[in-house]
């Protein structure tokens, strides 16, 4: 339970502001269809955080533990200082006219999975399945995370985002993966 515990609360963080999460606002501006919406974003994120999750179970694999662990803690650090950093939308991201051929549903798969591509969330992603051994705790963890961050998006809209301030969320967000980080190269703790 750990590993999701620590994976939902992590992502649904990072998550807040960041460029997806400002895809589901636009998403749901421009199609007024929350179901769909929320449906693609799940599918997407399912796909894209297994695919990096197996990736982190292979370094994880490939690496001995004392390897892994400063890979793991110095990831975690340089995640704290790379949420600092506000996420803003590319025009390709923003762009969802193009792909509307596909419906609703369709676009917001492709659009939220091709988004999510490198984003902080994957490589967070990737950082904790090579933490945990759990592949499937992580990777339900995260999408839980990831559905925490965007539902309210997508019915809310711009209301929330309004509401919450950023600068805090991705002030804590940051401070818990410098704590992360810390603990891990310190190989302090129950967590690692």
């Amino acid at each position: 339970m750990e590993a999701f515990f620590v994976s939902t609360g992590i992502v649904a963080l990072g998550e807040m502001g960041d460029k997806t999460q400002l895809l589901a606002l636009i998403l749901a501006a421009r199609f007024r269809q929350p179901l769909p919406i929320i449906a693609g974003i799940l599918v997407a994120t399912l796909a894209n955080h297994a695919a990096a999750g197996a990736v982190g179970g292979a370094v994880a694999a490939l690496l001995g533990p004392d390897v892994l662990r400063w890979v793991i803690g110095l990831g975690f650090i340089a995640m704290a200082g790379w949420m600092l950093i506000p996420d803003e939308m590319d025009d390709d991201d923003a762009n969802v006219g193009n792909v509307t051929r596909f419906g609703v549903l369709g676009t917001t798969i492709v659009a939220f999975f091709l988004a999510e591509m490198g984003d902080k969330t994957q490589i967070a992603t990737v950082a904790l399945a090579a933490r945990f051994p759990d592949l499937v705790a992580v990777v339900a963890g995260t999408t839980l995370g990831m559905m925490l961050a965007n539902v309210p998006a997508v019915f809310l809209g711009d209301k929330v985002a309004k509401a919450v301030p950023m600068k805090l969320v991705h002030g804590v967000s940051a401070f818990i993966f410098l704590v992360l980080g810390a603990l891990t190269l310190l190989n302090v703790g129950k967590l690692f």
